[in-house]
């Protein structure tokens, strides 16, 4: 059996026996697919709101936030192809090249992850916060991510040549610093393996929601939760907030638990406004059959 020194990313099988609570379809790397309405949809959510559903669901290391973002005002959604770069160590970094050789991975060992990167992922690495040499991509890189990806990027670590990342139209980037110098004294840990970023654990196939405030990584198989518990508080509280403008309700009956009137009121706004349901009305209906209001 392989060491996994002498692996560069992760076998399929390896990467499906590590999110095995996604039951969904999978990309061919083994990585969870979860779905693009819901990335889409879930690019609406706050991260209040994403990290209560993750924290109800007993997930307490899913965020972090203190970033040097590119584009402040575009969020980012998308799959986590995970990467993990380490200090350099002639005997692991000799053996990892020598995998890749063998593999036929073109170029430098910080380039191997974009040849694997498919529409709607995001290239998240963990660079264990090295600033200076710690430069994990600069314009040419950044150009051949979105070529591959049509998305960004998420470095626990630093970029240079922002200038010219930051006429990528489409590209965004989440990174700890940023640096003039060049990538030095690193090695490839491993691709689509566990990573730390920050306070969060990170696998393979999770996905990101990525905005001003900082980022949630959210495991494969909560993505579906995620969003409709959000969608649907975020339905709830427009409803509250209209009636409370209409002085209807007092905020003390809006902040407590609702009484029967009120959620008969809820109901029949909803088939009032059908246009504010950012998910279907079927979908709604089976949530509200199984949610404790």
């Amino acid at each position: 059996m392989q060491t996994a020194a002498q692996q560069v990313a992760l076998s399929r099988e390896q990467v499906i026996a590590l999110t095995s609570e996604w039951k969904g379809e999978r990309l061919p790397d083994g990585r969870p697919n979860v779905a693009d309405n819901l990335l889409a949809r879930l690019k609406n959510i706050s991260l209040e709101e994403a990290w209560g559903v993750l924290r109800n669901a007993g997930y307490n290391n899913q965020f972090e936030g203190d970033w040097m973002i590119l584009k402040p005002g575009q969020a980012l959604v998308g799959r986590a192809l995970t990467v993990q770069y380490l200090p350099k160590r002639q005997d692991y970094d000799n053996a990892i090249k020598a995998k890749g050789k063998e593999e036929s991975r073109i170029g430098g060992f910080n380039s191997w992850p974009i040849d694997m990167l498919k529409p709607g992922d995001i290239y998240v690495a963990d660079g264990y916060g090295k600033i200076i040499d710690g430069t994990l991509i600069g314009d040419n890189l950044g150009n051949s991510i979105y070529t591959k990806s049509k998305n960004g990027v998420i470095f626990y670590g630093s970029v240079r040549d922002t200038e010219g990342l930051e006429k990528i139209e489409g590209f965004n980037a989440w990174v700890k610093g940023y640096d003039p110098s060049y990538i030095q004294e690193m090695m490839l840990g491993g691709i689509n393996v566990p990573i730390r970023i920050g306070r969060a654990t990170v696998l393979p196939g999770d996905a990101v929601l990525a905005k001003k405030g900082g980022i949630v990584f959210i495991p494969a198989h909560l993505v579906a939760d995620v969003v409709i518990n959000a969608e649907f508080i975020a339905l709830r509280d427009m409803f509250g907030h209209q009636r409370l403008r209409e002085g209807k309700y007092t905020a003390g009956q809006i902040d407590q638990q609702w009484s029967d009137d009120i959620k008969k009121d809820f109901l029949q706004w909803l088939d009032q406004n059908p246009d504010k349901l950012p998910m279907s009305r079927s979908e709604l209906d089976v949530f509200m059959k199984k949610r404790t209001w």
